[in-house]
């Protein structure tokens, strides 16, 4: 078990991310996303909307979105299905209208659970040709990742004697949004649509971009250098003047 709001903040922080900027990638507003940090599921329209935003936000943050939906189900709703399921026992008194009655509100029971159920997954399958009444004045769908602009998912790690490094995000121009020596095989994970790296040591650093391992670029080419990295490669980028 884990913390899912403050799982969700610090990897914001950690990574320089302000809640417009994340809002403008995933299409899912500002209180929303606050509210998933502060585990304030409640103020979402639905479950169903509460794990696509999860998944959504995580994943843009570089996290495993289908591991803070497991956590969520795990949490708030495997124990409310549990607790709706739990036969119904007699504590005693005579069978007769008595156990007639029982028996009927047993048979309620289900029923209503059975339609709550169907309603859970005819609102997943059609939430968003019928969603709720906030979400239709908000005009904020639930994201799809087909309208999703590509983003840069980078994994760096050092080896050996470590490696040095500067992460700039959009602009090397400006300030990093981290700086410091990866060793150990310590891996950190950063998102964005461009991102700049200066590294020292280019021997001892390990890169992989969404998910697959790339080779530092530019072999052999001194002991520090420029890397530009968007959502497709890992190339050699020329100095700053």
């Amino acid at each position: 078990m884990f913390e899912i709001g403050n799982s969700l903040r610090e990897a914001r922080l950690r990574q320089g991310l302000d809640f417009p900027e994340i809002e403008q990638a995933t299409k899912i507003r500002s209180k929303y996303l606050r509210s998933l940090e502060e585990e304030q599921f409640e103020v979402l329209p639905a479950q169903t909307y509460v794990k696509g935003f999860l998944r959504s936000y995580a994943d843009y943050l570089g996290l495993d979105g289908q591991l803070y939906v497991d956590e969520f189900n795990s949490r708030y709703v495997r124990g409310e299905l549990e607790e709706e399921e739990k036969p119904f026992r007699p504590t005693g008194g005579s069978l007769g209208r008595s156990s007639s009655f029982q028996g009927k509100a047993v048979m309620l029971t289900l029923a209503v659970i059975a339609g709550l159920t169907v309603f859970v997954f005819a609102a997943a399958k059609w939430g968003d040709r019928n969603p709720p009444s906030d979400v239709v004045l908000d005009n904020n769908p639930p994201p799809t990742k087909a309208h999703r602009r590509p983003v840069a998912r980078l994994a760096v790690s050092g080896v050996q004697g470590g490696a040095y490094v500067w992460i700039y995000r959009g602009s090397r121009a400006g300030k990093p949004i981290y700086q410091g020596t990866l060793e150990g095989g310590r891996r950190l994970t950063f998102v964005g649509r461009r991102l700049w790296i200066y590294v020292f040591a280019p021997a001892n650093l390990r890169l992989r971009l969404n998910g697959k391992s790339w080779v530092v670029p530019g072999r052999g080419q001194g002991s520090r250098r420029w890397l530009e990295v968007t959502p497709t490669r890992i190339a050699l980028a020329s100095s700053l003047g």
